[in-house]
């Protein structure tokens, strides 16, 4: 016999096994719109037909299980006597016997007939803690939904664990239908269990990092009252370090003697070393490139070291080139662990049109997170910076400053790549005594954010900034302590830095700052989203007097979402004040806000 006899003898025998699966009905008898979608997305056969199964012994297997899988649907939904048939080219597939599957499958047909739904006769759990609150769908007389019984059961737990009652867990249930009546009659009965404590965290999976320091960081309470939120903060500490790729915090199965409870922290950890770059670009300003070097683990207690480098104005139209090279080191867990460490230089140019400086600063300060939306940090910093400014930049200045920067910020974003709801707001206050050039005084900020969404869709998007620095005079103002508008930044369609004031001859920035900024972001497609903007900003020679000035802009912009934000296009052009050059184009990633 040939090879193609032969095979074609092979596919013969082997053909009953392999046809492919030409139809599955799925019917349902009354019941609402919402049941029939959720009867479809839990079908095993609906899943095995998108996948393209063949095979006749997986399509009978799985036409076998697709009882179990709908009639935990109609339990959900509180119809507690559905009828269900699965019938494979007409037999019904839990009469055929497993040891006689078919030989191949061509149609299989799901009829359903909900029956009468079914109301919570009486709906108990006992004993419940003080305080306990239950969802109000488990009362007598509610729709006897599956899924309320497991939802109220867990919030009973729930509040027990949150006492310190750790072990809390059901111990007996008695759930009895009543078709006759339509009723569901439950009652469920819990076990707390003794009071505990938290005992000691066992860290596990550890390589480079030092467990002492991984206990220090996660900052379980020892000794204290258990709770289950204070297990959250720990994972929380843990994963906020950057260190762990994974981390996952257990609870040990053997409570202690002396009525403690140990937790495990199973961690897996990141790779040490990571590098990363970004690009932007505006009309006026140019490019803006930057890189860095991360090492995530430098003294084996999951201390951050980061170099950064920057190089703004390529291919800028005014102003120069700038540069700048910084280095941070922070270490998580210090004083408290909530507490960070963080030693902060930074070493840059910047060549603008009205002026060329160049300094270095240094910082010490520390970083305490007060809870998730809340964030503190204080310091003590030195600033030196020597700069050329006014009539052909024939003014000569060096500044030296000693500085104590204090920052809060609050963060109720629902995404902080791309917010749909909340707000943030961040703040600083800067005082800093002059050594040389300079008098003393204080520079602060403030940067708010809202949104707002609108259906599914919109977006409305706002911001306000303010800015003001007090003390020494508008020269005798380190060149960074100013401030201007103009640019992605604060006003787009205006270009970069373009508004500022003029004292005597001398243009520069001014010592007080306002913006703000309206957008109107629309979710076009899954992956395109547009946006529609306007801006304004004002700057003023001091502190919100004299020589003010303010300028606005408008325009499009395009977003394209990926996994680390989305791209972002903006094209602005000038609608007010006597500062516009016609069209300004900005790139980035992220949203303007």
């Amino acid at each position: 016999m040939s090879r193609i006899g032969q095979a074609l003898v092979i596919w013969l025998l082997l053909a009953p096994s392999v046809w492919a699966l030409d139809d599955v009905q799925i019917r349902l008898n009354g019941g609402s719109e919402s049941l029939r979608t959720a009867l479809e997305r839990a079908s095993l056969l609906r899943q095995a037909q998108s996948q393209n199964v063949g095979d006749a012994l997986e399509l009978f297997s799985t036409a076998r299980a697709e009882y179990g899988s709908l009639i935990g649907v109609f339990y959900e939904q509180g119809y507690f006597a559905p009828e269900i048939s699965v019938r494979i080219d007409g037999r019904e597939a839990a009469d055929i016997s497993p040891l006689d599957p078919p030989d191949q499958v061509r149609q299989i047909v799901v009829e359903m007939t909900p029956g009468p739904a079914f109301t919570f006769a009486r709906a108990q759990l006992a004993p419940l803690a003080d305080g306990t609150t239950l969802p109000t769908d488990f009362a007598d007389g509610q729709p006897a939904r599956s899924t309320v019984i497991r939802d109220a059961t867990g919030a009973a737990l729930d509040r027990w664990r949150a006492l310190g009652h750790a072990k809390a867990e059901p111990t007996g249930q008695a759930i009895t239908a009543d078709h006759p009546s339509r009723t569901l009659d439950v009652a469920v009965t819990l076990t707390p269990g003794p009071r505990l404590t938290f005992g000691a965290l066992r860290p596990d999976g550890y390589k480079a990092v030092r467990p002492e320091r991984i206990v220090e960081i996660a900052g379980l309470p020892t000794g204290e009252v258990f709770d289950p939120e204070d297990i959250k903060r720990a994972a929380a500490r843990l994963r906020g370090t950057g260190t762990f790729s994974s981390v996952a915090l257990r609870e040990a199965e053997d409570v202690n003697p002396d009525a403690s409870l140990d937790i495990s922290a199973a961690v897996v950890e990141a790779p040490p070393r990571r590098i990363g770059a970004g690009l932007e670009y505006d009309t006026e300003r140019g490019g803006k490139f930057s890189a860095f070097w991360l090492h995530r683990n430098l003294l084996g207690g999951a201390e951050r070291f980061r170099i950064e480098g920057m190089i703004d104005g390529l291919g800028a139209r005014s102003g120069g080139r700038d540069y700048s090279l910084g280095v941070e080191f922070s270490r998580p867990a210090t004083f408290t662990p909530d507490t960070s460490l963080s030693i902060e230089a930074l070493a840059e140019t910047e060549k603008e049109p009205d002026f060329d400086a160049r300094r270095l600063r240094a910082d010490v300060k520390l970083v305490h997170r007060y809870s998730d939306r809340l964030t503190f940090s204080g310091g003590l910093g030195v600033l030196v910076e020597r700069a050329k400014f006014g009539p052909n930049l024939g003014i000569r200045r060096e500044y030296r400053l000693l500085l104590m920067p204090l920052e809060a910020t609050y963060d109720r974003r629902d995404d902080a790549k791309n917010p749909r709801s909340g707000y943030y707001l961040n703040a600083t206050l800067t005082p800093f005594m002059g050594i040389s050039g300079t008098g003393s005084g204080a520079r602060a900020t403030m940067d708010l954010r809202g949104y707002h969404a609108l259906g599914d869709r919109l977006v409305l998007a706002g911001r306000a900034q303010l800015g003001a620095v007090y003390g020494p005079s508008l020269q005798r103002t380190p060149r960074d302590f100013l401030f201007y508008s103009g640019g992605g930044g604060t006003v787009r369609g205006q270009p970069y830095r373009s508004l500022g004031v003029t004292t005597g001859g001398v243009v520069s920035g001014g010592q007080g700052f306002a913006a703000t900024s309206l957008e109107m972001r629309l979710q076009a497609t899954e992956k395109i989203g547009l946006a529609a903007f306007t801006d304004a900003g004002y700057v003023s020679r001091g502190t919100f007097t004299g020589g003010a000035a303010w300028h606005a802009g408008a325009g499009l912009g395009l977003r394209y979402d990926t996994a680390i934000g989305p791209l972002r296009v903006d094209v602005g052009f000038p609608v007010g004040g006597n500062t516009g050059k016609g069209a300004q184009l900005y790139l980035g990633i992220g949203q303007a806000f």
